[in-house]
């Protein structure tokens, strides 16, 4: 089982929008170094709904070569199609992934049974431990769960990623699932609360400017240190928010950028931070004690 916390890691592009791999080896060393306990590739924070297929098995088939097993790396396979879906999946394994995170199909409202039927065709078809994601803000389906519990029987659907911020769902999960199924935040202004409700981590987009801040937050929950992970977490709850004042990864792209990790560029459809949100960032990061520096 992965623990911990769990970088929902952004794809460094260049001007003409292709993938920036000079500075994705660049922040995966960074969180490497930073202690983070596990590298999410192709996520929805890594733009992965505008990449095309060869680029996303090319970006994941990267960051495991560049993580070289210090870490486990967990690919976003995730797709509306299953077939998509299980073609992603195929190449996650045969590039070395240890894991798969798939969405839920998004845009074209699946029932429960949809969802169960598809997630159960990706997990027959390919031998790999996998880990549902349900965010029903970007996909307008909620996976329920009595759905994630019916999933959790199948032995390599080991986990799910809960990005409702509803932390009720942690204790009807684990009594329908069982202590060896994974249960992980997407939603970090609620992390340290699902963590200590049962949670075993988070995959988090405001670990991508302090990842050792957030591995040490999720360390305290994880230890049932309360106090210690609520006032650790305070310095980051502005970022928290203001990480999602425009659509991520926009916010969370930029902040990067200015801390010189990488370059400002995103790939349309998805625009550069509006101007108007800056200061808000900025301010955001500075509250954190994250540095900022003109971007590359």
């Amino acid at each position: 089982m992965f623990k911990g916390s769990m970088v929902a890691l952004v794809t460094p592009m260049l001007e003409d929008e292709s993938v920036d791999y000079d500075s994705l080896a660049n922040l995966i060393e960074f969180h490497v170094t930073s202690q983070t306990d596990a590298i999410v590739a192709m996520g929805t924070t890594g733009e992965s709904a505008t990449l095309d297929y060869k680029e996303h098995c090319e970006v994941v088939r990267f960051v495991v070569d560049k993580v070289a097993g210090r870490v486990p790396v967990i690919a976003g396979t995730g797709a509306n199609c299953t077939r998509e879906a299980i073609q992603l999946t195929q190449c996650a394994k045969k590039v070395g992934a240890d894991a798969c995170l798939l969405v839920s199909p998004y845009y074209n409202k699946p029932t429960q049974e949809g969802l169960f039927l598809h997630h159960k065709k990706i997990a027959e078809t390919v031998d790999i431990p996998q880990i549902l994601y349900n965010v029903p803000g970007r996909t307008a389906s909620d996976m329920l769960p009595e759905t994630i519990i019916r999933l959790s029987k199948i032995s390599n659907i080991v986990g799910v990623k809960e990005a409702t911020g509803d932390i009720s769902r942690v204790a009807t999960i684990k009594a329908g699932a069982g202590e060896d199924f994974a249960l992980y935040t997407g939603d970090d202004e609620t992390a340290v609360e699902f963590i200590l409700a049962g949670g075993h981590g988070g995959i988090s987009v405001t670990a991508n400017l302090s990842p050792k801040r957030v591995h040490d937050v999720y360390a305290a929950a994880l230890s049932g240190d309360a106090e210690s992970a609520r006032e650790l977490d305070k310095p980051l709850r502005a970022l928290h928010r203001d990480l999602f004042v425009e659509a991520n990864p926009i916010p969370v792209k930029w902040a990067v950028s200015q801390m010189g990790l990488i370059g400002p560029a995103i790939r349309l459809p998805l625009t550069l931070l509006s101007e108007a949100y800056r200061p808000t960032v900025l301010k955001a990061m500075q509250e954190a004690g994250v540095s900022n520096q003109p971007s590359k």
